[in-house]
């Protein structure tokens, strides 16, 4: 299996994901109208909360924004702009359904990517992969007392779950890096588009009549 630079591109992909999600957070704050230090706090638990979680469930301890702490420094420059430009979106809530669909693709290919750096098996990186790209909007939507987006009827899970998967493939295959990222990113960005613009959604379940 070729190996994935950790220092170069996937490096540089890690943090605009932590910038875009911080964003998605910050305008959830916008939504709810809260102060700039709402702003702060929810900005910078949903920019990092993914692969924090990826990186307790991998042991890889102390979690990574406390040995780089320029990722929190991200979140909070991305909070900070997000309050004084929130005001000029015509719609906070399809900028923030749009930036989280970019962090979605992001983070399901770094958290697959520092995965399998750490010996983690294909299926599991995979698994850390698309927790690394929903944790972040499920701790944004519990504290913003909102709708859990996971319960979304459009393709969500599925999305992050094909960008991991084509990382893993295009890698097994041997192909360049850049070519990994982004088919990958194309794939899981790709999917999740075509759920908001088109409402694609799986089978939900129903329950039997009483």
């Amino acid at each position: 299996m070729a190996t994935i630079d950790l220092g170069s591109i996937s490096h540089w992909i890690g943090l605009f994901g932590i910038g875009v999600f911080a964003v998605s957070g910050a305008l959830e704050a916008a939504r709810k109208e809260m102060d700039i230090l709402g702003f702060m706090l929810i900005g910078t638990v949903t920019g990092l909360g993914g692969g924090t979680l990826r990186d307790l469930l991998l042991g890889a301890t102390p979690v990574y924004w406390v040995q780089q702490p320029h990722t929190v420094t991200i979140c909070l420059v991305a909070s900070i702009l997000t309050y004084f430009l929130a005001p000029l979106l015509a719609s906070r809530y399809r900028a923030l359904i749009w930036m989280d669909g970019i962090g979605l693709a992001t983070f399901s290919i770094t958290g697959t990517a520092i995965a399998l750096s750490h010996g983690a098996p294909p299926l599991i990186a995979v698994c850390m992969g698309v927790m690394s790209a929903t944790f972040g909007g499920i701790i944004r939507d519990v504290l913003c007392s909102e709708s859990l987006v996971l319960s979304s009827r459009e393709l969500y899970v599925t999305a992050a779950a094909a960008g991991a998967s084509t990382f893993l493939l295009l890698q097994l295959l041997g192909l360049g890096e850049s070519i990994v990222m982004l088919g990958a990113f194309l794939v899981g960005f790709g999917l999740r588009a075509a759920a908001i613009i088109f409402g694609l959604k799986l089978p939900r379940y129903q329950r039997p009549a009483a």
